[in-house]
C-alpha cells in the first residue's frame, strides 16, 4: 500500500510569527508547485460554520466549494496565516479536503501563507494597509 503522505509536513514548525501571533514556517527549502500538505479538518455545514465564527471566533474555516472543513484542532494549519501576496495557495483534493501548494520557490525558515481572500481580512491586514499607501 502506497500513500501520498506526508509531502512536507514533517518539515513544518510554529513559531512566532512578525505577521500575527504564531506562524507556519518550514525548515526545508520546498519548490514552486509542490504539494506542501493536504489541509483536513472537521466536515461541517454552513449553517454549523456560521455558529463557530459567531459563536467561537473560530477563523480556521476552509471552503472546498462542497463543504466547510474546520482545521481548528490542528496543531500546525491553524497557524497559518494571510498575506495578500502570498507564496502558498489552497487547491480543490476531493471533498473532504484541499491541498496547501507552493505558489513560488520558498526557503528553508520562511513564513507559508495564504490569501484568506474574504472581504473583512483587507479591512484589517496590514499587507493590504500598505499596498494602498504606495
Amino acid at each position: 500500500m502506497t500513500t501520498e503522505y506526508p509531502y512536507y509536513l514533517n518539515f513544518l514548525e510554529v513559531k512566532d510569527s512578525p505577521l500575527h501571533g504564531k506562524g507556519l514556517f518550514t525548515k526545508v527549502d520546498i519548490p514552486k508547485d509542490s504539494i506542501i500538505c493536504v489541509i483536513e479538518g472537521e466536515v461541517i455545514d454552513e449553517n454549523e460554520c456560521v455558529r463557530r465564527e459567531e459563536e467561537e471566533g473560530n477563523v480556521y474555516i476552509f471552503w472546498n466549494g462542497d463543504n466547510y472543513i474546520d482545521t481548528s484542532n490542528n496543531p500546525l494549519l491553524k497557524n497559518l496565516n494571510h498575506l495578500c501576496e502570498p507564496n502558498c495557495y489552497v487547491e480543490d483534493r476531493n471533498e473532504s479536503s484541499l491541498f496547501l501548494i507552493a505558489e513560488c520557490d520558498i526557503k528553508a525558515g520562511e513564513e507559508l501563507t495564504i490569501d484568506y481572500d474574504y472581504e473583512e481580512i483587507y479591512e484589517t491586514c496590514q499587507c493590504h494597509i500598505h499596498k494602498i499607501e504606495n
